[in-house]
């Protein structure tokens, strides 16, 4: 799916301070929160999120990246999600990230994969080796604790399930350190969002 001709009027231009974003129910965010409260130094900046795109379009262009997603996003099914384990990223200075996997996380990627169809220059959750691995982040860790970390996590966690009914995009104000805000909700197919 392309959306060359679909994208008219939004600028190929992305912006650090808008991202494509799924996001858990506020009422079971207590325990991801109790971890980032000790280890995430962006918990102020960004609600407990697994990202799809970002940086993504620039903010005057979300109102039309919503309508531009929207038709695709409603139909894609709603799913089920379960957070249960831990994974890391390293990273090149010397620390890691910390993540919750979401399953199952083939959905996320299909849900990634057509977003990605329509807005192609929104590509950089998708540069890694890797390619894009669906991760919800908990927090920084140095990279030599990163391992015994996730599996001390592990060991406590109990697994987090919900039905992911909708995509955001999020945003912040562009010359400030204010945190984001969800601007557009984009429903899936089944939900009641």
């Amino acid at each position: 799916m392309t959306g060359d001709g679909d994208t008219k009027g939004i600028s190929h231009r992305k912006a650090p301070y808008t991202a494509a974003v799924l996001i858990p129910p506020e009422g079971i965010w207590e325990p991801i929160q109790a971890i980032r409260r000790r280890h995430d130094p962006h918990i102020v900046r960004w609600m407990p999120h697994i990202t799809l795109l970002y940086p993504f379009v620039e903010a005057a262009a979300l109102p039309r990246a919503a309508e531009v997603l929207r038709p695709a996003v409603g139909t894609f099914p709603s799913f089920g999600v379960r957070l249960s384990s831990f994974g890391y990223f390293v990273h090149s200075r010397g620390s890691a990230t910390i993540w919750l996997r979401p399953d199952p996380s083939d959905l996320v990627v299909k849900l990634h994969s057509r977003l990605l169809g329509l807005l192609s220059w929104c590509d950089d959750t998708s540069r890694f080796a890797g390619g894009f691995t669906p991760h919800l982040s908990v927090g920084r860790w140095p990279e030599s604790e990163a391992r015994q970390a996730a599996a001390k996590l592990h060991e406590f966690w109990k697994p987090i399930d919900w039905q992911m009914e909708s995509i955001c995009l999020i945003a912040r104000p562009e010359s400030d350190d204010q945190p984001f805000a969800v601007h557009h909700v984009l429903a899936l197919a089944g939900s009641d969002a």
